[in-house]
């Protein structure tokens, strides 16, 4: 079964009443504060939280209230539908009298081919996996049933990255167990336990990952990844410049260049998740940056999947009308549109995407 998302139809979550958004590899979202981007980004952790049986704690945590759409005397019920290019997930929640969510409804599915090629039968074969339930039973399904298999599988593996916190008190400037490196966390607080596998088990794409870090930091030299010699268990990010043998450790770089650090690294590893998605990655970064970063997640599209947000004109420059999603706010929900090339044909003649946007154009302004 072909694992990219294909198309997400929601209805009633957050700002979002009733959208049908088709996705492609990339896709770039662009629109004005308070449009709806993040509510789009954050739909996939709440969907990923979901499968992996923490409903009735993020509903709790967030509240029913903010996550139907304005309220629950308005939407008491959530659906959301993901289709594959031959499966299908659908999950619908339902407010209970707790302030929580629970699920009405549960299915998958894969299509029909005796409809595609004959046109017979039902469009869609699969199954309810729960009804009137307080937790997903995608998980439990998966054991026994390929099809759950597959979408529990590939849902699992969605990462919504968020690389914003370089503070003084930021988990990626802190020791962490060496032990967390499968993957790269979501806020890249074990990037050095990552990279220090990186350096031993994938060496090329480690190098890679050192020389367009340094395309970005020109005094950079390398990574120095060693576990702690009070406490081996741990690590922290460290590292050296080509003007010293002194050791620097990630308080002392600029939070753009631990941003992209984190970024190059995610992106440069050999085996990426299955979907990427990032908020505002451009943040922090100087314009030299943020071309070899589009450059990055355009290679990144060829072997996964991803989503971005962005409010970065220059970000925008650097890809395809076909990559653009346009998000607004109309009246009181948040709309979703795809550009069009062809639409397009005479304007990008004598501007480019990013002219366009800053002259409302295309949409995605006040």
């Amino acid at each position: 079964m072909d694992n990219q998302l294909k198309q997400i139809d929601v209805k009633r979550y957050k700002s979002v009443k009733d959208q049908e958004i088709l996705l492609s590899s990339m896709n770039v979202l662009i629109g004005q504060n308070g449009a709806g981007k993040s509510n789009f980004i954050s739909l996939f952790k709440f969907l990923k939280n979901i499968i992996e049986g923490m409903l009735n704690y993020t509903s709790m945590k967030i509240g029913a209230e903010n996550l139907c759409f304005y309220g629950t005397r308005v939407s008491s019920q959530i659906r959301i539908h993901i289709y594959f290019s031959t499966g299908i997930y659908y999950v619908i929640l339902e407010s209970a009298n707790n302030g929580s969510l629970f699920i009405r409804n549960e299915y998958c599915g894969v299509v029909n081919e005796d409809f595609v090629n004959k046109n017979e039968g039902p469009p869609l074969q699969g199954k309810r996996i729960a009804f009137d339930v307080s937790e997903s039973k995608l998980a439990e399904s998966a054991q026994n049933d390929k099809i759950a298999e597959f979408i529990y599988r590939v849902l699992k593996e969605w990462r919504v990255y968020h690389f914003h916190d370089t503070g003084e008190s930021a988990g990626v400037k802190k020791y962490g167990s060496i032990a967390d490196n499968i993957f790269l966390f979501e806020d890249a607080s074990n990037l050095a336990a990552f990279l220090y596998v990186l350096r031993h088990t994938q060496p090329d794409h480690y190098e890679r990952i050192i020389k367009t870090v340094q395309l970005v930091i020109p005094f950079f030299k390398d990574f120095v990844l060693r576990p702690n010699p009070l406490n081996e268990e741990n690590i922290r990010l460290e590292w050296q410049d080509k003007f010293s043998d002194k050791i620097f450790t990630a308080h002392e770089l600029s939070d753009g260049s631990l941003r992209f650090i984190c970024m190059a690294t995610l992106l440069l590893q050999k085996e990426l998740p299955q979907l990427i998605l990032l908020d505002e990655p451009e943040l922090g970064l100087h314009p030299a940056a943020i071309t070899i970063l589009a450059g990055l997640l355009k290679k990144a599209s060829k072997r996964s999947q991803v989503i971005v947000s962005t409010q970065s004109v220059s970000l925008v420059n650097e890809f395809e009308a076909e990559d653009i999603i346009v998000v607004e706010k109309k009246e009181a929900e948040t709309t979703f549109k795809r550009l069009e090339p062809e639409k397009l044909e005479t304007w990008l003649s004598e501007y480019s995407l990013g002219d366009l946007w800053d002259k409302n154009i295309i949409g995605g302004n006040p």
